[in-house]
């Protein structure tokens, strides 16, 4: 996931810009540490140095101890890093120590497999609420929920508290329910629809494209077959030369 502009902070984060100012590329790796960490306290580590910690992230040492330098943790040489205490600062510098309602907004193939995700109440993010514009799905149960009108969005919100905004929605019907999200008073909002969503400048937006990180991919996986043809040519061109002489 990328940020979409300068303002592109969760609610969390904007909480910790506030604090202390630290840098939106630091923010972003934040929660990658966090998962790597959790693992590691999942497998009996106590202590991890800044090299392990790198490996496991995919970054380097220096960065990861420049990162951590932002949260007042430095650790001890030859000892490393206490894995509780880097824990409990990263959950409090990203807002995990409270709950931040969702509502999913749009329950097709996508919605619903983002509402069936269990992840998201484990890590702090129940979702509370399921909503569509479809009449023949308005009324019906998925799962715990009742499946809401859009129209219902400010009342939701109200009731509740939610925090968060999932828009999974075809990408026609995209900008009018970040509209409406903002208008019902939600102000962090999480965009799949394959479209571009513009929100006010007092709401932070982040966008998740398949699509575009496929495309990334195939990049890669385009410049490495180029990559794999020209050594395979060159190992010949090699061969031939060598037989020659």
């Amino acid at each position: 996931m990328d940020f979409v502009n300068k303002r592109t902070r969760s609610v969390a984060w904007s909480v910790v810009d506030r604090r202390r100012r630290i840098p939106e590329a630091t923010v972003a790796r934040l929660p990658v540490y966090l998962r790597t960490l959790l693992d590691v306290q999942g497998e009996g580590m106590t202590t991890i140095s800044s090299e392990r910690l790198a490996e496991l992230a995919g970054v380097n040492a220096a960065k990861v101890r420049k990162d951590l330098s932002y949260l007042g943790s430095y650790g001890t040489r030859g000892v490393g890093y206490d894995v509780d205490h880097l824990l409990v600062q990263m959950s409090r510098e990203l807002g995990l120590t409270r709950d931040w309602p969702v509502a999913i907004v749009g329950v097709g193939n996508l919605g619903a497999a983002l509402a069936n995700y269990g992840g998201f109440g484990d890590r702090g993010f129940p979702v509370a609420a399921l909503v569509d514009a479809d009449p023949s799905k308005v009324g019906t149960m998925f799962g715990d929920h009742e499946i809401r009108d859009l129209d219902d969005l400010p009342a939701l919100v109200n009731e509740l508290g939610i925090a968060i905004g999932i828009i999974a929605t075809p990408a026609a019907g995209a900008q009018e329910v970040a509209d409406r999200l903002v208008a019902a008073g939600v102000t962090s909002i999480l965009n799949f629809a394959p479209a571009v969503v513009t929100v006010p400048d007092h709401a932070q937006l982040r966008k998740v494209d398949l699509a575009l990180e496929l495309q990334v991919l195939s990049f890669y996986g385009q410049r490495e077959s180029i990559g794999a043809s020209l050594r395979e040519e060159l190992g010949v061109a090699a061969e031939s030369k060598e037989s020659v002489s």
